[in-house]
């Protein structure tokens, strides 16, 4: 989403001729959404429409309408065996130039998009925390990460507001409701005070929290002391990633533990 926002918003009248290519209907299985949109230059391409047969006969017909100087095209696609891609949908694509209200139509998308998109809070710039800001910066989601030390952030990936702070509580009361919290510092006491506290909250869609299962009923004979419900106590994801697979490379924890922020956060129920 970044890289067609950065273009949609640098665009001028003025400006180097491209083109907007658009899904505006579908109907049964298509690669994907309505809504979705690429930008096509005469020889260049940002986003997708699924990829495909679809995607290249779209990107075709739309430099011929760059190379054309026409205003806008549409086009109806079954995707069957005649276009050899077997989904079996049919889509609708409107390939228009870039004009103003063309523009601002598909910026005010993006920026509804991005508001919708659920808050992530990261607390841990660790190696399982900095793996972790490169798999999930991409997603569709606002990424908080938390650490009192700067020299273990490395480089953040584009999209990530990152904060050098100690002031942890600060950030979480901040938290709108539905909103994720990840839990990754290397102090246990830490952790504890943390996850206690989003516990309390009663209205995050998710909290996390990386540890084995001995922490988890350690730290749950704890929360019981300071009054916390079982039900509330249900809500803590611990271990994280899932128990299918047994490999503690940070890639690898970053890669399973995105896969169910995208499950339980992401695309959590309504």
């Amino acid at each position: 989403m970044n890289s067609l926002l950065s273009i949609l918003e640098g665009w001028k009248p003025e400006s180097p001729a491209f083109a907007c290519v658009q899904l505006t209907a579908v109907r049964g299985s298509t690669p994907r959404e309505a809504g979705a949109f690429m930008l096509v230059g005469p020889d260049w391409q940002k986003g997708t429409i699924g990829g495909g047969v679809l995607e290249w006969e779209c990107l075709r017909k739309a430099r011929t309408l760059l190379e054309i100087n026409q205003p806008s095209m549409t086009h109806h696609f079954t995707l069957g065996a005649g276009t050899n891609q077997c989904c079996g949908g049919q889509a609708t694509v409107v390939i228009s130039r870039a004009q103003p209200e063309i523009v601002g139509a598909l910026k005010q998308q993006l920026y509804q998009q991005k508001q919708n998109d659920p808050t992530l809070l990261m607390f841990g710039a660790g190696h399982v925390g900095r793996a972790l800001a490169y798999v999930l910066a991409p997603l569709p989601l606002n990424l908080i990460w938390v650490d009192p030390r700067p020299e273990e952030f490395g480089n953040i990936p584009k999209g990530v507001t990152a904060h050098v702070t100690t002031e942890w509580e600060q950030h979480l009361t901040a938290l709108p409701a539905k909103a994720g919290v990840l839990v990754l510092t290397p102090n246990h006491s830490l952790d504890a005070l943390i996850v206690a506290s989003a516990l309390e909250r009663n209205d995050l869609g998710y909290i996390g929290l990386i540890g084995s299962k001995t922490k988890r009923r350690r730290f749950e004979a704890g929360f019981r002391e300071i009054g916390l419900t079982e039900t509330q106590i249900s809500t803590l994801t611990c271990p994280i990633g899932g128990q299918t697979v047994r490999d503690k490379r940070p890639e690898i924890i970053a890669a399973m533990v995105a896969a169910e922020i995208i499950e339980k956060l992401i695309h959590r129920p309504n």
